[in-house]
C-alpha cells in the first residue's frame, strides 16, 4: 500500500524544497549562531510538505483544502526567515533567488491543488 500524498507532484516538490532548505542551514555564513532562527526556518520549511501529506490524509477535501492553506502560510514563512537570512549576509542573495524561485513554484501548485479541489466541492 502507498500513501496517497506520496503521489502528489506538490508534496514531492514540497520534500526537496525543506531538503534544500536544511542543507543551506547547516552551511550558513554566521559566527554566532541564531539556533532559535535556524531550526525555525528548518522547521517552517519542512512544515510545508508535512501539511500537505496530513491534509490529504484527513476525511473531508474541506479539511484537505484547509491544510493546503496552512502549507502555503508554512512556505511563506520560510521565505521570510530566508530573506533576514540574505539581509544579514547569512546566505547569498542568489541562494535566497534560487529558493524564492522554487517557492513561486510550490505556492502556485498548492493553489492549482486548492482550485481543483474546491472545484469539485460545487
Amino acid at each position: 500500500m502507498e500513501l496517497g500524498f506520496k503521489k502528489l507532484g506538490v508534496w514531492n516538490k514540497a520534500i526537496d524544497f525543506a531538503d534544500n532548505v536544511i542543507d543551506l542551514t547547516e552551511n550558513l555564513n554566521t559566527q554566532a549562531k541564531h539556533y532559535r532562527l535556524i531550526e525555525q526556518v528548518e522547521a517552517c520549511s519542512a512544515s510545508v510538505s508535512a501539511n500537505i501529506a496530513e491534509g490529504k490524509g484527513r476525511n473531508s477535501n474541506k479539511e484537505f483544502i484547509q491544510f493546503l492553506y496552512i502549507a502555503r502560510g508554512s512556505l511563506y514563512e520560510t521565505i521570510s526567515f530566508l530573506s533576514l537570512f540574505e539581509k544579514r549576509k547569512w546566505i547569498t542573495k542568489e541562494q535566497l533567488d534560487e529558493l524564492e524561485e522554487v517557492a513561486v513554484e510550490l505556492a502556485s501548485m498548492i493553489k492549482g491543488l486548492i482550485n481543483a479541489i474546491a472545484k469539485n466541492l460545487k
